[in-house]
């Protein structure tokens, strides 16, 4: 009997550590991007021309549909694709996308989720300005190897 005691003591401890982990999360617990990220030729080429092309793992596969989707005005720049590439991009980032985001949305912006936001909230906004940094979306300026899809906060690199 002490022995099924303590192991339904057990389940019961681990699952509320379960679920206060995904509470604190918002439902965006996407995981960490897997290093090294993912790759397509197609995707790193044609994302990566503009900006860091976004490890696929940050966002859940119903955000990277709208991003794509949108493409003809991608904040503010027409990065319209031909049919083609829009769909191998397309199904590469969501064929490699977080599948343990439980949150409602899909953002559009790495920098709108609530997992940005937590790990970046003491950052002050005159940081961002800074000319090495330009904004919160140029993840590459500290994380050197965002690229790779490695955000480790022990190899960020803030530049001056």
């Amino acid at each position: 009997m002490k022995k099924l005691f303590s192991s339904i003591l057990i389940f019961a401890i681990s699952s509320t550590t379960v679920i206060a982990d995904s509470d604190k999360d918002n439902g965006e617990n996407r995981g960490k991007p897997t290093l090294p990220s993912p790759s397509n030729a197609r995707w790193k080429q044609e994302c990566g021309s503009c900006h860091l092309a976004f490890a696929p793992g940050l966002l859940p596969s119903a955000s990277w549909r709208k991003i794509m989707d949108g493409l003809g005005e991608h904040f503010g720049t027409d990065a319209a694709l031909t049919t083609q590439e829009n769909g191998e991009i397309t199904a590469f980032l969501v064929n490699n996308a977080s599948t343990r985001w439980r949150a409602p949305s899909a953002p559009l912006r790495i920098t709108e989720t609530y997992g940005f936001k937590r790990k970046h909230h003491e950052i002050a906004p005159t940081l961002w300005k800074r000319p090495a940094i330009k904004s919160p979306a140029n993840c590459a300026a500290c994380h050197t190897g965002a690229d790779q899809g490695d955000f480790e906060e022990h190899r960020v690199r803030i530049p001056r």
